[in-house]
């Protein structure tokens, strides 16, 4: 069976709560953290996700609850389109999106249009001892990519592999991804320091401001 490629679709033949599940926690930073392909889509993303959020980001995961062909309910970065999960994407100021790929090696993939946002976040990666490439298969530059939905129009989607999922649970399968090891902790601690990093936070309120300087002029013209 074929990926989905709405969210329409998907909800014609799939059941809440039994096919799959939304999970929303609001922050206040306007940074939002989302895995669009969690539980068993790409397993682990749902739990990085919220452990990077906390309290601070806005938290969100679109997860798969089916004991097996989850992949089927794979909407592409470009065509999510879940109500709630584009509703946050539109009022976030920015945000980082958390995928799984496929590769046997431990390697974090950084895509999106935030480039100082991917630096900080690369930077933190390999300081703290996770190796981190820029993402080639993986580009997610599409302003359509959900991680580019933005009030800035760019954002940052991390492709973790199943090497890498697998070094930050003792069990990734779905009953026992709650037993986290420590490289699980140091690996979302290296993400939050990067997000909060000075010098990206004050480039991203710069962005802002100048967009709504740009529009202002629009207006006036």
């Amino acid at each position: 069976m074929e990926p989905y490629d709405s969210f329409v679709a998907l909800k014609a033949n799939e059941t809440v709560g039994m096919d799959y599940h939304i999970r929303v926690r609001q922050g206040r930073s306007g940074i939002a953290v989302m895995a669009i392909h969690g539980g068993g889509i790409e397993p682990g993303t749902t739990e990085i996700a919220k452990a990077v959020a906390g309290e601070v980001h806005t938290f969100y995961a679109f997860s798969g609850l089916k004991p097996s062909g989850n992949a089927r309910l794979h909407i592409s970065s470009r065509k999510f389109d879940e109500p709630l999960g584009a509703d946050i994407a539109k009022h976030a100021r920015t945000i980082i999106t958390i995928h799984g790929c496929k590769d046997a090696k431990a390697m974090t993939y950084l895509g999106g249009r935030h480039h100082q946002l991917k630096l900080e976040i690369k930077s933190a990666l390999t300081a703290a001892g996770f190796p981190a490439l820029d993402a080639m298969r993986f580009p997610g530059i599409n302003p359509k990519n959900i991680c580019n939905k933005n009030k800035l129009g760019m954002g940052v989607q991390l492709e973790i592999s199943i090497g890498m999922r697998n070094l930050l649970f003792e069990d990734i399968t779905r009953l026992h991804r709650k037993r986290i090891t420590s490289c699980f902790k140091a690996y979302v601690h290296a993400l939050q320091r990067a997000i909060k990093s000075p010098k990206c936070v004050l480039k991203q309120r710069n962005l802002l401001d100048l967009k709504k300087a740009c529009a202002i002029l629009l207006i006036s013209i």
